[in-house]
């Protein structure tokens, strides 16, 4: 799908309306000349043209490109329906989504125009990943970003096939339905090896090398002689996460003591997301709930998406 470029706008100051521009300049922070340019993830702000013909049918107002203080003004995609990572591009830009909407400004020029200012709800920003010149009839391409997922089982008897591995399948079924709920695009594909020290770390590293999002392992958490996958995973960590399995030991050990005993950890490798589970059904579900909620988040924190 393509969008095609109505008008480029700028202002020298914040808080007022932008002017549209015969074409702009995208750098590394953002529009050249722009209030709002800098060192951060909001450095250029978009809003369709179909959002003015809303505003402007429910107001009677007539509005000129820029009042909402947009830099970019497109048509052809209800842009709030884009999601984080997605991206706009052409041979010569490269656009990466990192918000979608605002907190309107006290003051707002266009809301006590029209009593309404439709940027907070639909409008997005972005940072520049490939800078370059843009103008009014141009064209970007929106790609969505696929969050990327592996899921090991550890398993002699899964990967000997004396039984059908159920982990690996009913962590994809709980991580797509949180996906789908963000209306996330995604791909899901798992492995099964056995209780193997250079197999899992050779597996996870190749994993990462690759680009893979979120990794996530289930089985040889306990203290069985074979449960080996916290023991092998920790010290490839960059990162550990503490508080996610920490908390989870908690709240479940305190009326199961067996949960405690359970050594899952979770951590970044690189900018893959770690995840150490049990390979139980029911510590599944029961992790994955806990973790669902922290996903999105972590991936912007690790993509240097700091939107406190």
């Amino acid at each position: 799908m393509k969008i095609q470029i109505k008008s480029v706008n700028i202002s020298e100051k914040k808080g007022i309306k932008k002017v549209p521009q015969h074409n702009i300049t995208l750098d590394e922070t953002g529009v050249k000349g722009d209030a709002h340019s800098g060192h951060w993830h909001r450095q250029v702000s978009l809003l369709g043209t179909e959002s003015y013909h809303k505003t402007e049918e429910a107001s009677g107002t007539q509005l000129n490109h820029g009042d909402f203080a947009e830099n970019i003004t497109t048509e052809g995609l209800a842009l709030h329906h884009s999601n984080i990572f997605d991206r706009f591009v052409n041979d010569n830009i490269e656009l990466e989504v990192t918000q979608i909407g605002k907190k309107c400004h006290n003051g707002c020029e266009i809301k006590e125009l029209t009593g309404d200012c439709v940027m907070p709800k639909e409008g997005i920003f972005c940072r520049v990943i490939k800078g370059g010149n843009l103008q009014p009839g141009d064209t970007l391409k929106y790609i969505p970003r696929i969050i990327n997922v592996h899921i090991i089982t550890l398993s002699d008897r899964a990967f000997q096939g004396i039984y059908e591995d159920k982990s690996g399948p009913f962590t994809e079924k709980i991580l797509s339905a949180h996906f789908d709920e963000y209306k996330r695009q995604y791909s899901f594909n798992r492995t099964i090896l056995p209780d193997d020290e250079e197999q899992l770390k050779n597996t996870v590293l190749t994993l990462v090398a690759g680009g893979t999002d979120i990794i996530i392992t289930t089985g040889g958490t306990g203290i069985g002689p074979r449960d080996i996958t916290p023991d092998v995973i920790k010290p490839l960590l960059d990162k550990e996460i503490y508080g996610i399995m920490e908390a989870i030991r908690v709240k479940y050990g305190l009326d199961k003591p067996n949960a405690l005993l359970s050594r899952s950890v979770a951590g970044v490798i690189g900018q893959s997301l770690v995840y150490v589970l049990p390979g139980s059904l029911k510590a599944v579900k029961e992790y994955m709930t806990e973790i669902n909620p922290t996903i999105e988040h972590s991936l912007r924190m690790l993509h240097g998406i700091d939107a406190h």
